[in-house]
């Protein structure tokens, strides 16, 4: 089994991961966006649930960058292609002229201009992680805004860990996911 090739601020931990995918509602044949992919792992996963499914994963890191291609490779992700720069303006390009189905948000610089082409492009569900609150509140706003905002989740995850022969649980930083579907 391979291992998941790792970037400062990542990989996002598989229950987030679970969580996010879940509140997404990935269907077969989708157009999928991973903004701000870091390591891959949010498309790597997605690629596991849906098969047939088109995956755009957009990083501006270099250092990320290698590390989404090597874990694509390590992981055999065919359906992934994997685009280098700003995200609202890539979502604007060539690659998205036709809609996208639905977005998974990881970076969140510039998540204001990423909602809104988001919109345009008629995603019909899209899922921002934060971890900084100030990001959590632009991102409500953003999604009232654009009339899409859905549900916000704060989750908190522990790990057991062993501590003088018995277990204790080790708090991983909470993150919060931010849903935003379009209401048909």
């Amino acid at each position: 089994m391979s291992k998941i090739v790792s970037v400062s601020g990542g990989p996002t931990k598989p229950e987030i991961i679970a969580i996010s995918l879940y509140k997404l509602g990935l269907q077969d044949g989708d157009k999928f966006v991973d903004v701000g992919c870091g390591t891959g792992s949010v498309s790597i996963e997605a690629a596991r649930i849906a098969r047939s499914l088109t995956i755009y994963a957009i990083e501006a890191r270099k250092e990320a960058l290698r590390a989404t291609e090597i874990n694509f490779k390590n992981f055999n992700i065919t359906n992934a292609t994997l685009l280098a720069g700003e995200a609202s303006e890539i979502l604007g390009s060539r690659y998205f002229v036709d809609s996208i189905d639905c977005a998974f948000v990881g970076g969140t610089k510039n998540i204001v201009p990423v909602l809104k082409v988001l919109v345009e492009k008629k995603a019909r569900s899209i899922v921002v992680n934060a971890v900084r609150i100030e990001t959590v509140v632009r991102t409500i706003n953003a999604m009232k805004k654009l009339a899409i905002f859905d549900e916000v989740l704060h989750i908190s995850v522990s790990r057991s860990i062993p501590i003088a022969g018995e277990t204790m649980f080790k708090p991983e930083n909470a993150v919060y996911i931010v849903v935003g579907k379009i209401k048909n």
